[in-house]
């Protein structure tokens, strides 16, 4: 099987890894790629927003699947050129894609599914922020409608901060906060069945004991010993079934991966976002310890055939750390040398914001690289994750040093 993965970060590193483990996998061809991904993919220059260069791309190529990472193409109908031209795509079409680019269309889908999720308003003018701001109080829960990066969420006590945010958007969703740890859980769907899969966590603020800002995430770890031993069979049965039904009766069936970000609060589980892709850096702590050939997998879904499938997960724990540039995420420094040894025993390291340079690594993106350490427990996977990343070097980086410790504890102590 030909595959052409389209996207460039550290979630596409992960997937390739998987796709290419995969014996159906015959070639893997990555679009834009970047130099971790070239060390066991072809990699092929490519504008992920133009989604006739891709279509260009996958029939020079005669690839039998595209897998299309990043959210823009998916938003932007990539998948639904490439269906067209006859393409196996694993990914949504624009239309069912909407349950990322817009908050307001996911709750609308969620409202309609009867999917348990945090009361909201949506508003255009800042006489509606202000009443919905009123309405739920601090602390203030504020999210641009549309893609943002990982950047357009704000939660916080301060009401003049989530004023700015909520008038720096077109249009704002602002919900009530949902209290509870959070988790993300993703669904793979062919567009009638939905497999679920694993649970995880990340870190989204940008400093340690989740301090600072918002960012598109500083780590992950997988699984989750404290979570609920039904949260995946909850999940499937309260949230991504319902939307897969929901999407289909609509005329628009979700294909491809569905991200389900939850809180687990003391009225059971509530969804706070829905990403249309692999989250990032989720996918890298996911993919190292599925069992099941990615490749085979995806295809499946791609081609509306997930009926027999069964997914097989590894005992193993894994845990990701990202190693930040300096002034992430705010304003990233780039053009800095990297240097990064070969990964250690059970370690794997992704690139995500790096690109070569007259012979050199340099760093390109906020996110630079992520490390994912794989052990018996959580414990185990942690410490070679952060002894690995204390070997790489770049100017004025920094990661969290947080990432899974307390579930770690908690793992022990039981």
């Amino acid at each position: 099987m030909k595959i052409l993965l389209v996207g460039s970060g550290g979630r596409e590193h992960a997937l390739a890894l998987g796709l290419k483990a995969d014996k159906k996998c015959s070639e893997l061809h990555v679009a834009p790629g970047n130099p971790g991904i070239a060390e066991i993919a072809t990699t092929h220059p490519l504008v992920i927003t133009d989604n006739q260069a891709i279509l260009s791309l996958a029939q020079s190529l005669g690839v039998d699947l595209v897998v299309i990472g990043p959210e823009l193409p998916l938003v932007n109908g990539a998948a639904d050129i490439l269906r067209a031209a006859g393409i196996a795509t694993f990914g949504p079409s624009k239309a069912a894609a909407a349950l990322e680019g817009s908050k307001d269309f996911a709750k609308g889908v969620m409202r309609d599914a009867g999917v348990p999720t945090a009361r909201s308003f949506t508003c255009t003018t800042e006489s509606e922020i202000n009443i919905a701001l009123d309405t739920f109080g601090a602390p203030y829960v504020v999210k641009d409608d549309g893609l943002a990066g990982g950047k357009g969420v704000v939660v916080t006590e301060d009401r003049a901060t989530a004023l700015t945010h909520a008038l720096s958007c077109n249009r704002v969703v602002i919900e009530e906060f949902l209290d509870g740890p959070e988790i993300s859980l993703f669904g793979i769907s062919d567009g009638r069945n939905i497999l679920a899969m694993e649970p995880a966590q990340d870190f989204k603020r940008a400093h340690d004991n989740n301090q600072g800002p918002n960012t598109g995430g500083m780590g992950a770890y997988s699984p989750l010993p404290w979570a609920p031993d039904d949260i995946i069979e909850q999940t499937y049965e309260k949230v991504l079934a319902p939307v897969v039904a929901e999407m289909a009766a609509r005329g628009t069936p979700f294909i491809g991966l569905l991200y389900a970000g939850l809180a687990l609060t003391k009225n059971g589980i509530k969804v706070i976002e829905f990403n249309a892709r692999f989250g990032d850096p989720e996918t890298q702590v996911l993919i190292p310890r599925l069992l099941t050939p990615l490749a085979d997998l995806l295809y499946k879904a791609a081609t509306n055939s997930l009926d027999d499938t069964v997914l097989h997960w590894s005992d193993t724990s894994a845990v990701t750390v990202v190693l930040a540039a300096q002034g992430y995420p705010q304003s990233p420094v780039v053009g800095e040398k990297i240097t990064a040894p070969d990964p250690q025993e059970s370690t794997l390291i992704f690139h995500a914001g790096t690109q070569e340079k007259d012979g050199s690594l340099i760093s390109s993106g906020g996110r630079v690289m992520s490390v994912t350490g794989i052990g018996n427990d959580l414990e185990s996977a942690r410490h070679r994750a952060y002894k690995q990343i204390s070997t790489i070097g770049l100017e004025g980086s920094f990661y969290r040093s947080d990432i899974a410790l307390v579930a770690s504890l908690a793992q022990v102590e039981n």
